[in-house]
């Protein structure tokens, strides 16, 4: 059962955004941080209650956030949230792994002079957050950066794949952050990444990423 500060703060208020927008955020929001757990079964009655939305904003959210994978049917059941399982886990550390192994290459051949600017600023941002050891903080710049990297590698299918699998990425990247061992060798090899695609060198780029990802792999499934 939830606390009232967690249902306080899932609580929807009505601004310009669309309302399903909202609940969408607000559900993912209170998935992401374990307010709502792993095979927790979600009733629509109660979570309207909660957000003090209809009932049809919610159905929407919930079939958004399904397709995120956030949420599954259970026959008979009903919307639960998802429990990822280490083959689940698995699966999507292989597509990250060849897809940012990728997107590291084409960064190298195809990054702009600003891309790259705005690539080590980021790395700098991330940096500090990871020196500062807060993993919500961590996560966010994190995002920013492979922001700057998928943009930079000119392939828009690459972001465009890896957008649908995001939400789950995230939650990987949680806990797999929350080990402070995995932290000081996670943002090592980051800067090994950065040092390589400053040199514009493809393979060394595209390798090191690749072993960013499998190593962060290891951990998570572990702790899985």
């Amino acid at each position: 059962m939830m606390d009232r500060a967690a249902v306080a703060a899932m609580r929807v208020v009505t601004v310009a955004a669309p309302v399903r927008m909202q609940v969408v955020e607000s559900l993912r929001s209170a998935i992401m941080n374990g307010d709502l757990e792993p095979g927790q079964r979600l009733v629509e009655k109660d979570l309207c209650a909660m957000l003090g939305v209809s009932r049809p904003s919610v159905r929407e959210a919930l079939r958004e956030l399904e397709t995120e994978g956030l949420i599954s049917s259970i026959p008979n059941r009903g919307p639960v949230v998802t429990q990822l399982t280490a083959a689940d886990a698995l699966s999507i550390y292989q597509v990250r792994g060849a897809l940012e192994a990728l997107a590291a290459k084409l960064f190298a051949q195809n990054a702009t002079q600003a891309e790259m600017d705005e690539l080590v600023a980021a790395t700098t941002v991330l940096e500090t957050t990871y020196h500062a050891g807060v993993v919500a903080d961590i996560v966010v710049a994190k995002g920013k950066f492979y922001e700057v990297l998928f943009r930079g590698s000119g392939n828009k299918t690459i972001s465009e794949v890896l957008r649908t699998m995001n939400a789950r990425i995230t939650r990987l990247r949680t806990v797999c952050l929350s080990s402070p061992e995995r932290r000081q060798v996670s943002i090592r090899e980051i800067l090994e990444i950065v040092k390589a695609l400053q040199a514009r060198d493809e393979k060394l780029a595209s390798e090191a990423s690749r072993r960013h990802v499998e190593n962060a792999a290891r951990t998570a499934l572990s702790a899985l």
